[in-house]
């Protein structure tokens, strides 16, 4: 299978018509194959962006790039409930699973199992597969011998894998809206704070040290993975989709940037250098690959 690039939801609080732009700069230019397009973190975003969605969809199927909607990855309130209900039932397109719930709705129609659903073990895969998944995107925790342990394993089921190389990682979701805390607000009455803050909020501990991102309900990492130089060993164990996280600024820079990896006409190296000047100045990582704290980066081609 050829190896393809994929465009992950955004997860931040950008303003509508920036969304839409971001979609449509995606859709004339971002050599991705799949685009996944729908809220992920907090239900009370979600209508912002209705208005576009139609325009989004039309102007992506209409290049040749697969749509999948995402469904909300934490349900805790009946607005949330209501959310995956009706994200569930656009059976014009693939649904991503990011909570359980929805596979109630889903009843065994087939769907992708988005990264915000644990996926440790052959067993877990083979659940998720006898209920429909016919893809599973991986959380960006897992390490290399894990993903090449399930991938064996997703060949014999006929599940395709799916890993996040570039951007924030998402790493926990809360009930309540730290996001919203921090400017003397509750979760209710947010005013959707989280906006002023396209690529989140960096959370600093005692000593000034950059250390998390907090996006409304979401923590995320404060460093940016790149997974660069990791491709080619990726590709060999069998993973053929590749999962860009968008940020403010960068993003489809970045994708080329990737799809010059996959064929060949830049380095792991050569690649790193110029993804620098993509999304916010932060550090690399790609700790978790390599079986290390998440935050530490390994240098492409230094073993």
């Amino acid at each position: 299978m050829e190896a393809e690039l994929t465009m992950g939801p955004v997860l931040f609080n950008w303003e509508p018509d920036i969304w839409r732009d971001f979609y449509l700069q995606v859709a004339d230019e971002a050599p991705v194959s799949t685009v996944y397009l729908g809220e992920a973190v907090c239900s009370k975003r979600a209508p912002l962006f209705d208005k576009h969605l139609e325009e989004v969809v039309t102007r992506l199927e209409a290049v040749g790039k697969d749509v999948v909607f995402s469904s909300l990855a934490e349900v805790t309130s009946a607005v949330d409930r209501r959310l995956v209900k009706k994200v569930a039932g656009s059976e014009a397109v693939d649904i991503e699973v990011n909570d359980i719930s929805a596979l109630w709705h889903l009843g065994g129609r087939t769907h992708v199992i988005g990264p915000f659903v644990n996926v440790h073990n052959e067993e877990s895969l083979d659940a998720f597969a006898e209920n429909g998944a016919h893809h599973i995107c991986l959380q960006p925790e897992m390490p290399k011998e894990g993903i090449r342990a399930l991938a064996g394993h997703a060949l014999k089921r006929n599940v395709t894998l799916e890993v996040q190389i570039f951007g924030r990682v998402p790493l926990a979701l809360s009930a309540r809206c730290y996001h919203a805390r921090a400017h003397g607000k509750t979760r209710d009455s947010c005013q959707f704070i989280c906006e002023r803050d396209p690529d989140g909020m960096v959370l600093r501990t005692l000593d000034d040290t950059p250390f998390l991102t907090i996006n409304g309900i979401q923590t995320m990492s404060y460093t940016r993975l790149n997974l660069a130089g990791e491709l080619e060993e990726l590709t060999a164990m069998g993973i053929a989709r590749f999962r860009l996280s968008p940020q403010s600024t960068g993003t489809v820079k970045a994708s080329t940037i990737f799809r010059d990896v996959l064929d060949k006409k830049l380095s792991a190296e050569e690649a790193t250098e110029q993804l620098r000047s993509c999304g916010p100045d932060v550090p690399f990582s790609n700790g978790f690959y390599h079986h290390r704290p998440g935050v530490e980066w390994r240098t492409p081609g230094v073993r």
